[in-house]
């Protein structure tokens, strides 16, 4: 392998070995980063090219046991380790409280009393994975120069190393996550058992054991396996969990894990079959930990469940099941649209399972429809779209109309069933999920594999509550978009279907609705032709995102195109009035401008809303203030005076509502300057382009929180008036 840059340049000289594999040196480095900046543990995670999963590649301090809660973190769902890696910078946090409150989600499954840092290993433009150090609690708010520092060349280093062992064709990409073992300090046990004596045991009731870094006893005491029901011999060098699998508990995974990540005392009781009691007390150290084990005579204890399970059931599939349903949860509650739920569903059940193909349909009448998918061609969905719900020989129809899922380890089993899907979709193991809500089915989700795969009890019922959770969301999107179909017609049907065609006069209008809430609102503009060398135009906006905003809107366009063509004080006060009359509770602001074609001027006037922009033909534009007029419903004898300016060839006048200025914490003025500098710079093009263009302009960070409606008028150079 060839150097490093930086080799032998870390936190102490000559710390990091100089042969062995590449792997030998990953572990060097970590272990040496945990003993400088004083963690108690330390994880490695890795990130293979174009992946979306991080994956747990080594630890140090940290059982396999205690780590496989975490062993693989999804690349796009929010966390530590994610987003430090995602988005190329350190996470610190230092404390649970602090982790609860920036990632609740993850909270839910870490709820130890840790500080922690997340730290990306790159190099160059490339994530290769991540760095995590561990420190019980307490800690302080802030990591230590020295600490950050470790934690940069560590980062460096190891980047490098990676990049290097990719290079040379023999990329690090352990199997299994290593232990990297730190240098064993020395317990009162272990100093014991170092010394040849054993440990002192309090009474002839109670045992003492010791378990390594790696969760193995490495010593145990006469009592204490009599206790357990096991012999030393077979015993020692064993993992205490494999050993005594009366022990693969939550309760027992819980507390060993508070212990070994707090480096805090913890206790609890078990049941060792069929029916003696033991108290465990768990006392940790950098070594590993030392349990004392005695008789107890509480029978029916808080903090233990029915020990009832099936003996195949492994500790890492029930912790990586709680992932999984967590991160979906999570991801699910920001699903808005079906879409929103396609995207987010693909995202993680993918490679949360390893899975090739993922398809996602919706009943519809009496046919289910397919709504989204991944990683099969068009093709082949359309052959598979729209069966009727009376056809069960799809297992996608057998599914929804029984509620029962249904498993394909293979083509053979499919065959039996539909012997034309694996050779349409070319894939060898299916998941068929029924997508049921409380009164009806909802749709279907299948998850594939291009390879055989058996789907294991835990398997089946962790996809199984999967779907109960995609079912919930689908329910919920499809009411949304239907509401958000609803609001865009009666949106659309409320403003200008098509603006008139003016000789010399070239328009353009946008109209985006808020990001919020139905997507309906009050916004509106419009075009009228008083003649032929006359036109009017008006923008409004009502107060409120509802219902009632759009049909106060549709009035007043109604009141304004009645009075078209009069002055426009007399437009603003006709109008309201009517609304004073109809006392809506909702005002509004209107600006209408009367255009002369022909001598090339324009009359406007306004009730409250923004102040137009008008670009001269040179470019200079200016921010037209009019004399104010209050919001029309308010006052019924409000006077709204009109304001003269010169249109010339080649002008642009520029009408908008607020929505494409306003923000949070921007000063209105500013962003009105800011619009207008972005005018004034706009090269020569068509209204069209140039409207796409200031709708860009808008400020906002997503989501909107506001409606935009922009109308463009320019008076063509060309132009030539007939009178």
């Amino acid at each position: 392998m060839r150097d490093l840059p930086g080799e032998g340049r870390g936190p102490r000289d000559g710390a990091t070995p100089a042969v062995g594999s590449g792997t030998e040196l990953l572990d060097a480095l970590l272990c040496e980063a945990v003993r400088e900046t004083g963690a108690s543990a330390g994880l490695v995670y890795l990130l293979p090219p174009g992946g979306q999963v991080l994956r747990l590649a080594m630890t140090t301090g940290v059982p396999p046991k205690v780590a496989a809660l975490w062993e693989r973190l999804l690349l796009p769902a929010s966390g530590p380790v994610a987003d430090a890696v995602r988005e190329r910078r350190l996470v610190w946090l230092a404390s649970q409280t602090e982790l609860a409150r920036r990632y609740p989600r993850a909270a839910l499954v870490w709820p130890y009393p840790v500080a922690l840092v997340a730290a990306p290993l790159t190099s160059g433009t490339r994530a290769w994975g991540g760095l995590v150090l561990l420190w019980p609690e307490p800690r302080p708010s802030h990591l230590s120069a020295h600490e950050r520092a470790v934690i940069r060349s560590t980062c460096d280093r190891a980047g490098a190393l990676l990049r290097h062992a990719a290079a040379d064709g023999h990329p690090i990409s352990p199997a299994e996550p290593r232990v990297a073992a730190p240098p064993r300090a020395r317990t009162a046990a272990r100093a014991a058992v170092d010394s040849g004596d054993r440990p002192t045991e309090g009474c002839l009731t109670e045992g003492c054991c010791v378990l390594d870094a790696e969760g193995r006893i490495s010593f145990i005491s006469a009592t204490a396996a009599d206790l357990v029901g096991g012999g030393v011999p077979d015993l020692l060098g064993a993992l205490l969990w494999e050993a005594l699998p009366w022990l693969d508990d939550p309760v027992f995974e819980d507390r060993y894990r508070a212990a070994v990540l707090g480096r805090r005392p913890t206790s609890f009781t078990a049941l060792r079959p069929p029916d003696r009691w033991l108290s465990f007390q768990l006392c940790p150290d950098a070594s590993g930990v030392s349990v004392r084990v005695s008789p107890t005579d509480h029978t029916t204890p808080m903090d233990h469940p029915e020990p009832e399970r099936a003996s195949n059931v492994a500790t890492p599939t029930r912790a990586g099941t709680l992932y999984d349903l967590m991160h979906l949860a999570g991801a699910l509650t920001k699903a808005v649209s079906v879409r929103d739920v396609v995207e987010l569903t693909a995202d993680l059940v993918l490679p949360a399972f390893g899975a090739q193909g993922f398809v996602l349909s919706v009943a519809e009448g009496d046919r289910l429809r397919v709504v989204g998918h991944r990683g099969y061609p068009a093709q082949v969905i359309n052959r598979l779209d729209i069966p009727p719900l009376r056809d069960e020989s799809a297992p996608t129809v057998r599914a929804v109309t029984t509620g029962a899922p249904l498993f394909f380890a293979s083509p053979r089993e499919m065959a039996q069933l539909a012997p034309d899907i694996p050779r349409l979709t070319k894939r060898a193991a299916w998941a068929f999920l029924p997508l049921l809500a409380p009164s009806r089915p909802v749709g279907c989700c299948v998850v594939s594999y291009d390879q055989p795969h058996d789907f294991t009890p835990d398997e089946r019922a962790v996809l199984t509550s999967l779907a109960g959770l995609i079912a919930q969301a689908l329910d919920r999107a499809r009411l949304y978009d239907a509401e958000h179909q609803l609001a865009h017609s009666l949106q659309s049907g409320l403003l200008p279907a098509a603006l008139p065609t003016v000789p010399g006069l070239e328009v353009a209008a946008r109209y985006l609705p808020t990001a919020r809430g139905m997507d309906i609102g009050g916004d509106f503009y419009d075009l009228i032709r008083c003649d032929a060398t006359t036109v009017a135009a008006a923008i409004g906006d009502v107060q409120g995102h509802n219902v009632n905003a759009a049909v106060l809107m549709g009035q007043v366009r109604t009141a304004v195109h009645a009075t078209a063509g009069a002055p426009p004080g007399e437009v603003l006060a006709r109008t309201n009035r009517l609304l004073t009359d109809l006392d809506p509770g909702l005002f509004t602001s209107c600006l209408y401008a009367h255009i002369d074609l022909a001598h090339h001027r324009a009359h406007l006037a306004t009730a409250g809303h923004p102040p137009p922009l008008l670009r001269h033909p040179g470019g200079h534009t200016e921010i037209l203030h009019l004399p104010p007029g209050l919001l029309l419903g308010i006052d019924p004898d409000t006077d709204y005076p009109a304001t003269e300016i010169p249109l010339p060839p080649g002008a642009v006048l520029a009408l908008y509502t607020d929505g494409l200025v306003e923000s949070p914490g921007v000063d209105l003025d500013d962003a009105t300057t800011s619009l207008a500098d972005e005018l004034a710079h706009a090269p020569d093009q068509p209204m069209t382009t140039l409207a796409d263009t200031l709708i860009r302009h808008d400020p906002h960070t997503d989501p909107r929180s506001d409606d935009i409606a922009l109308l463009l008028l320019h008076l063509r150079p060309d132009f030539q008036s007939t009178i």
